[in-house]
């Protein structure tokens, strides 16, 4: 299976220590993360509408704690070119069914806004490839990680009655 570049660079990131300094603690840590070629009927990384997930696709994502907050960082590759897709913490692990992964990860419970759930959207360009981030003031507490990154068919809707919505769920992939 190939790796995205930025997945890699992530990942390198992500498993180097500080520099022994006494009494400085390092400023990052990884919380959670997850990666995998998205396939139909796949248990970790599955495709539940290979129109917009076409065969092959593959997602990364890291979240880390960084000075008191966290950066989650999201990496896809293979996905319709030129398309804007939503992509939001879950919850619950992925399943064979789209709703198995349940409602949105909330920081704070009943606020389906930026600053409480991780919205991660993404335009693709013209080789189906994009990545995004999300920086939130809180950090996660370890009690209760969201278990699932879903990616839904259109941009999420910042405002309104239906914020936070981003229609069908299209592609789900479980994180560690």
């Amino acid at each position: 299976m190939r790796l995205p570049a930025l997945l890699l660079v992530l990942l390198t990131a992500s498993c180097a220590t500080a520099p022994a300094v006494p009494d400085v603690a390092p400023t990052k840590r990884v919380v959670f993360s997850g990666s995998g070629q998205l396939a139909p009927g796949d248990k970790s990384a599955i495709v539940y509408d290979s129109k917009l997930v076409p065969e092959g696709a593959q997602v990364s994502l890291t979240a880390e704690e960084v000075d008191g907050g966290t950066l989650t960082s999201m990496v896809v590759e293979g996905f319709l070119p030129a398309h804007s897709y939503g992509a939001h913490l879950h919850a619950n692990a992925c399943g064979l069914k789209p709703e198995a992964a349940g409602p949105h990860y909330q920081h704070q419970h009943g606020q389906a806004n930026a600053a409480s759930e991780v919205w991660l959207d993404v335009t693709t360009d013209d080789s189906g490839s994009g990545r995004a981030t999300a920086r939130n003031e809180w950090v996660f507490d370890r009690s209760h990680l969201p278990r699932s990154l879903v990616i839904h068919a259109g941009p999420t809707q910042r405002t309104g009655p239906n914020a936070g919505e981003a229609g069908a769920r299209v592609a789900c992939l479980n994180l560690h």
